[in-house]
């Protein structure tokens, strides 16, 4: 018994070293030291929550990163009630259910139902007809990877690619349809054909695999954010982190040494048993491994970022035309604006503006113009400006602003992006007690990098 008692404490506690305190990695940390098992998160920059950072200033409340997190997953409100955040969360106004695409030069609601896309004018009768088509068009199964341009033109039409399927990859991944991967970036799109050989079929037929595996829709998944922004969230986690959370503290590489990891930093080493990369790619890239097998990260600066500006836009209600009854609107490359979209942000949340005022959110750059993103602040203000005032009826200048600029963004999930994942699991494989998890792998979304945290708490867990 007590041999016993030794080796399950020995184990309880093996320490773990999580590089990145992201929402990714501080989720990881979070469930790990809940089960009692000795952590570090290792952050570089001098705060936590990586791209998530809310902002209040003269009553408006600005997200310079993400706006929203999507429930596609019960780990996502698990993790919300674990925090103690369940009376802060935020749900997203019923009222507000509009979503619109841009087509000819204004925004236009999407359909929600049947009856509505039979008569929307958003696409045209060929195009609607290409979906009455579409469970007959036959499964590709050869093996070839498509990018998601070649697989809606394939399985649509070239229409549903330019003024709907194009606003939403720019929308989500700020990406290029022609470049996407249809496997990697919409899996679930690409796993439908896989599995009932057809879209409409999966989202009929594929109800039952969805329920039973607790996965929600991205259509029907609830919205929610905090009562000061999605930071309350980053900012909970790191408070129960408490001293574990290492700020301003650059990780340069690790060491395989004596059955452990010895993480190298600026100021010295510290050994570990297990190292949970949380990080970025491109950063990955810069990092030195030493361990008996060989591991070469170099092929990770190959991945892709799109450089991405939110432009936070504050006005007086009478200076909007628009009702702004939504969540937003996206627009399409080929109705040659500047913005990728833009989010009723004040529509969505309550106290996001004073009274009488309204926040917009609007982006600019990635795949589509990536040149713009870096533009001046004034100009990127201006940019914004042009196309709010042709798309919603904005008129003069706003009373609230704030530009941010992420030169690496989001990765892009592009056709042979498989590589990447594959190398990923030979390293865990060539290397024990090594982990990687985060958006460069897991999906880019919030949600998706939650999940990924809960999931790689629970393989270092198991391991």
């Amino acid at each position: 018994m007590q041999t016993a008692t030794r080796a399950l404490t020995s184990f309880a506690l093996k320490s773990v070293a999580i590089i990145g305190a992201g929402i990714t990695g501080l989720t990881a940390a979070f469930y790990l030291k809940r089960k009692s098992v000795p952590v570090t998160v290792y952050e570089a920059a001098d705060r936590a929550g990586g791209v998530i950072r809310s902002s209040r200033q003269d009553g408006f409340l600005a997200e310079a990163g993400p706006n929203t997190i999507l429930e596609t997953s019960p780990r996502i409100p698990q993790l919300v009630h674990d925090a103690g955040l369940a009376t802060r969360r935020r749900y997203a106004d019923a009222g507000a259910k509009n979503r619109y695409l841009v087509r000819d030069r204004r925004p236009v609601a999407m359909p929600g139902s049947l009856p509505q896309f039979v008569t929307t004018k958003l696409f045209s009768g060929r195009a609607k007809l290409a979906v009455l088509r579409e469970p007959f068009v036959p499964a590709r199964r050869d093996g070839v990877e498509e990018s998601v341009a070649e697989f809606v033109r394939r399985r649509l039409n070239g229409e549903f690619l330019e003024r709907a399927v194009d606003a939403l990859v720019a929308g989500i991944y700020a990406g290029d349809p022609e470049k996407l991967s249809v496997r990697h970036a919409l899996p679930r799109l690409y796993e439908q054909e896989q599995r009932y050989g057809s879209l409409l079929r999966g989202q009929v037929f594929g109800a039952r695999h969805r329920k039973r595996s607790g996965e929600i829709p991205r259509s029907r998944a609830k919205m929610f954010s905090f009562d000061q922004g999605l930071q309350v969230l980053p900012d909970a986690l790191a408070l129960a982190i408490g001293d574990s959370l290492k700020l301003g503290t650059a990780v340069s590489g690790i060491a395989r040494r004596d059955g452990g990891w010895q993480v190298a930093t600026a100021g010295g080493e510290a050994r570990h048993d297990v190292v949970v990369y949380c990080g970025t790619a491109h950063r990955l890239a810069e990092w030195r491994i030493e361990s008996p097998a060989p591991v070469d990260l170099s092929v990770f600066a190959e991945v892709r970022y799109a450089p991405v500006a939110s432009i936070v836009l504050g006005f007086r209600r009478e200076a909007v035309r628009h009702p702004l009854d939504g969540f937003g609107m996206l627009v399409p490359g080929i109705e040659r604006f500047n913005i990728l979209g833009s989010i009723f942000s004040s529509s969505l949340f309550p106290d996001r503006a004073p009274a009488g005022a309204v926040v917009l959110t609007s982006y600019i750059g990635g795949e589509r113009q990536p040149a713009l993103a870096g533009r001046p602040a004034d100009e990127l203000v201006r940019l914004a400006l042009d196309d709010l005032g042709t798309l919603l009826g904005v008129k003069g200048e706003p009373v609230f602003r704030q530009v941010a600029f992420y030169p690496k963004a989001i990765p892009q999930y592009n056709v042979g992006y498989g590589r990447f994942k594959q190398r990923l699991d030979e390293i865990e494989g060539k290397a024990p007690g090594l982990f990687f998890a985060g958006h460069y792998r897991d999906g880019v979304s919030l949600g998706d990098s939650i999940v990924s945290g809960c999931n790689i708490a629970d393989r270092v867990s198991n391991f």
